[in-house]
């Protein structure tokens, strides 16, 4: 298994050969060690509470058979630089941050919870980028990790 940037590694590898060059070995050497950069700690141990596996209820009192509505949005950079102008100017963010906060913002105003409802948001995030995980250019393996921010309602629908 992989993921993209890992597939994109090892395809890379792979046409160096089919090029026809007269190589032993890719440019990039290939990373196995899948258990000694990404094993958990010995002896595991919890340092944090972990919203993204916490069990969610369905408290959905609506109709059953309806059809939820599902509408594509595209956002390109004029769109991309709308919200940001939202942002403090001292606000460095990536554009992935940005979007998923808008939304997540949007979809909870347009819910009308209780602003003392606990909402939650999950993404996968490519762990490659994490502050404090190294992972070597040349791992093809996968690197994704699951993420989840946690709040009260009325504070993302709050936040200017």
């Amino acid at each position: 298994m992989s993921d993209g940037a890992g597939l994109v590694q090892f395809l890379s590898a792979i046409a160096e050969f089919a090029q026809g060059k007269e190589v032993t070995a890719p440019s990039v050497s290939p990373v196995w060690q899948r258990e000694e950069l990404l094993s958990a700690r010995h002896p595991p141990r919890i340092t944090c509470l972990h919203h993204e596996y916490e069990q969610v209820l369905d408290t959905n009192n609506d109709d059953a058979n309806s059809t939820p509505i599902q509408k594509p949005f595209f956002f390109g950079p004029k769109e991309i630089k709308a919200i940001r102008n939202h942002l403090p100017p001292y606000a460095s963010s990536s554009t992935f941050e940005v979007l998923t906060t808008c939304l997540w913002r949007c979809r909870t105003r347009a819910l009308a919870l209780d602003p003392n409802n606990t909402i939650r948001v999950s993404c996968l995030v490519n762990g490659r980028s994490l502050p404090g995980l190294i992972v070597p250019h040349g791992y093809y393996d996968n690197v994704f990790t699951y993420h989840a921010a946690v709040s009260k309602a009325g504070k993302v629908c709050s936040f200017q």
